[in-house]
């Protein structure tokens, strides 16, 4: 009986793997009669169209199986000289059960959604990815193998709407939204997929196999497109805004207008350039009492160094909040400079940018070029002389110039070798920096296996001049139940790429090794399951002595049937480590202890109108009463499809950690200290329809630092006590931030909205642990006020061209 099994299993098996390795061929047709985008998919262009997709595969989380009939899924593909025209009947036997929350753009909510994704060059590297939830809502963007950009917005028209039989979907795309080589016959790998909100389950129309990490290669065919002559892109999007701001002394009015342009130089190369921006309703930052050796890493909210930056943010060699980011000149290096009569009375913390550029696309050979170039304004300090109440201007920044310039090739569909230079020039004998990195993403046909890494070398300019290098290489198994990555890096003493990057660390190498375990298919327990284990050393390459970034890490996440989402990790540190930047001096560091630390999370199923996600987490120290313990909770409750609310809170207590007070001449001083966090955060949403949203976003903010126990650092990394030291280096930071906020995509591209901002920041080194006094100083501080309305309008070239 078992020799007869075996040639059955085997048959399966293969059976199986076939599914998997065919390649789906669409044909589109051409489009003769009107199409209205409105989700009824009535028009006989539809009906005479018999080149259908259907017979979807489910990805996740039964990998391999078949739709069910009673959800069978069609669609069809049409074109014409400006567009792709996409329409798809979702069948579902239970349509009353279809997930359709109301959200703003970008957002998927708790809703069954539809997406093509189209790679125009067919390699297997880059999809323009396109969503319409069941409600009609939009969310688009880049998507390169692991990342997703949906700060990418795209103009496109869609609509959907429910039937008895589920639901249907209209799409129209134009060429301008994606790209492709100038071909004839266009050949474009494309795919289509649909989520079933209540079971979490995904199917796509060409099979992805989950054993394969790459998802980007297992696309299908569209062909069918051909002389096509798309007309002149080129994209006018005029704004105006305006402010009122006041506070308890001030008042302000501003009014600002400027220009967006967006041209394409070809079918593949497009230029962005942005004239007098405006950055004033971008998210506000979430300040932090920052007592790490390092700065704070913010988030990009400003829209032209997000949207459609796949190409410059090869490598992570740039980070864009360098260009009108902080001074170069920082107000305590103006203030050591100055005599006792003068002082610092205005100091800008950022620089205005002037204007910027980007230019990038991807020639039919598959090499991607980017170029982006940013100018920011001379930035002047103002010093007050005490005595004769006259003030002066001193430079802090001056006329700078940004810009990155990348080369990508991509070859056999799923490998890639960039060239990336930055490079940064201040006028006058102010600091320059130039970085160049050669960064290569080699995998094996069947994307089973994959090797990659990277060379770095920079070059400063300044009042000493040098340069450094850094590099790393990785092999990796990216395919089967069972995986494994090892890693290993360099990173000289004198590499320095922070002045249109962010480094933390140099000076070191590493090793580093991951192995994995995944469930493909549902277990009689889970619907997925990871087991991961990690293992990193990093040595000073001065002392070769092991840093404080070296540790052991066990990971295990889990879904269950009901769809609650656990995870769990264990992080052990069994040796004694060194931190050689907490110091803040060339050439010395302080010892650590051995540490454990473990975390339990879980979330409840998303799809009930009550939600809930909690995580604790505990860090212990091998010395007396030092730990650390944090939990993260909160509730989300959907009053109905337009309406929801969520309150999360964020608590962490330290006891008797070890951290940096002062450098001065003779002496580095640390001290034990207590500190408490307390964040919490507001957000809510109320949805008109989707192109109509009111959101709310609050967010407060509470820390403090309590020194007590001070040393000194001693030449071995160790510290002694330090009983004469008494200065107050203890810190309490108060922070309130409220956005309340109005938009309306009134049009394809063009958008209102109306903002009111609250916001409030204190900082002292009086201690108050109470947590009512705090909130009352706050909000009986001097508040921040700000109403603003800003208007931004899409004009297509060709529709004003028509007109005249």
């Amino acid at each position: 009986m078992a020799s007869f099994r075996l040639p059955i299993y085997c048959f399966f098996a293969l059976l199986n793997l076939s599914v998997f390795a065919q390649k789906k061929t669409l044909l589109a047709k051409p489009k003769d009669g009107n199409i209205n985008i409105d989700g009824r998919i009535d028009e006989t262009e539809w009906q005479k169209n018999n080149e259908i997709a259907s017979n979807f595969i489910m990805y996740t989380p039964d990998n391999g199986k078949n739709i069910d009939k009673e959800k069978e899924t069609q669609v069809r593909v049409l074109y014409d000289n400006d567009a792709i025209y996409i329409s798809a009947t979702l069948n579902d036997n239970e349509p009353e059960k279809i997930q359709r929350e109301l959200t703003e753009r970008d957002v998927f909510g708790i809703a069954d959604n539809f997406a093509v994704f189209i790679n125009g060059f067919n390699d297997g590297q880059q999809d323009y990815r396109f969503y319409v939830s069941a409600a009609g809502t939009q969310m688009d963007c880049l998507a390169t193998e692991g990342n997703e950009d949906f700060s990418w917005d795209a103009i496109w028209q869609s609509n959907a709407r429910i039937t008895n039989k589920g639901w249907e979907v209209e799409i129209k795309i134009p060429y301008a939204a994606i790209r492709f080589p100038k071909n004839e016959k266009q050949v474009w790998g494309i795919n289509f997929v649909r989520e079933i909100k209540r079971t979490t389950q995904k199917f796509s129309w060409n099979p992805i196999n989950a054993e394969i990490k790459n998802v980007l290669t297992q696309c299908g065919q569209l062909k069918g497109i051909e002389n096509i002559s798309p007309s002149t892109r080129l994209f006018f999007i005029p704004y105006t805004s305006a402010y009122y701001q006041k506070d308890d002394f001030n008042s302000d009015k501003t009014i600002k207008a400027g220009l967006d342009i967006k041209y394409r130089i070809n079918d593949a190369f497009t230029l962005d350039a942005i004239l007098v921006p405006d950055f004033g309703q971008t998210k506000f930052d979430n300040a932090i009492l920052n007592l790490e050796p390092f700065e704070q890493k913010l988030n990009e909210n400003r829209p032209f160094f997000t949207e459609g930056t796949n190409l410059f943010n090869i490598g992570n060699i740039f980070y864009s909040r360098r260009i009108g980011g902080n001074p170069t000149v920082s107000q305590s290096e103006i203030e050591s400079s100055l005599p006792t009569n003068e002082s610092v009375t205005k100091y800008p913390n950022s620089v205005n940018l002037i204007n910027a550029i980007k230019i990038s696309g991807r020639t039919k050979n598959g090499l991607g070029i980017g170029f982006l170039n940013g100018i920011t304004e001379k930035t002047f300090a103002t010093i007050t002389n005490s005595e004769t109440n006259e003030t002066r201007k001193e430079v802090i920044e001056p006329l700078a110039n940004y810009n990155i310039l990348v080369f990508d090739q991509r070859f056999r569909q799923n490998s890639s070798v960039s060239i990336i230079n930055t490079n940064t020039t201040r006028n006058g004998s102010y600091r320059d920096a130039n970085v160049t990195a050669l960064v290569f993403d080699l995998n094996t046909k069947a994307n089973s296996y994959n090797l990659s890494g990277d060379f770095r070398y920079s070059t400063i300019n300044d009042t000493e001049d040098y340069d450094g290098f850094k590099t790393s290489l990785n092999f990796a198994k990216t395919s089967g139940k069972y995986r494994y990555l090892l890693t290993g890096k360099y990173t000289s003493k004198q590499f320095d790429s922070n002045d249109l990057g962010i480094l933390y660390y140099y000076n070191y190498y590493s090793g580093y090794v991951n192995g994995s375990y995944r469930i493909l298919n549902p277990t009689k327990l889970f619907n997925s399951l990871l087991i991961e284990q990690e293992a990193n050393f990093d040595l000073d390459n001065t002392t070769n002595k092991i840093q404080n970034t070296s540790w052991f890490q066990t990971t295990i996440a889990a879904t269950t049937h009901n769809l609650y989402n656990f995870e769990m990790g264990f992080n052990i540190v069994p040796f004694e480590t060194f931190d050689f930047y907490l110091p803040q001096k060339e050439g010395k560091y302080i010892y650590n202890p051995s540490m454990i630390s473990a975390y339990l999370g879980m979330e409840s199923n998303k799809n009930k109108n009550l939600t809930f996600n909690i995580t604790p987490s505990f860090f212990k120290y091998d010395e007396d009463n030092r730990f650390t313990y944090r939990i993260y909770a909160g509730p989300k409750y959907r009053f109905n499809d337009r309406f929801s609310l969520a309150f999360t809170a964020d608590y962490t207590n330290e006891a008797n950690a070890i951290g940096w007070v002062e450098t001065n001449e003779t002496n580095i001083i640390f001290a034990k200290r207590n500190r408490e966090i307390i964040q919490a955060d507001l957000t809510g949403k109320y949805a008109i329809n989707n192109k109509m949203t009111f959101n709310l976003k609050a967010r407060y903010y509470w820390s403090y630092s309590e020194n007590h126990d001070y040393f000194t650092l001693k030449d071995n990394g160790y510290l002694t006590p330090n009983n004469s030291y008494n200065n107050n280096k203890n810190r309490n930071l108060n922070s309130w931030n409220l956005d309340f906020s109005y938009t309306w995509w009134f049009a394809p591209g063009s958008q209102l909205s109306l903002l009111y901002r609250n916001y409030a920041q204190e900082e002292t080194n009086m201690v108050e642990k109470s947590l009512n006094k705090n909130l009352n100083s706050i909000f009986n501080s001097n508040m921040t006020n700000i109403f603003s309305i800003s208007l931004r309008y899409f004009i297509d070239y060709n529709s004003l061209k028509n007109k005249f």
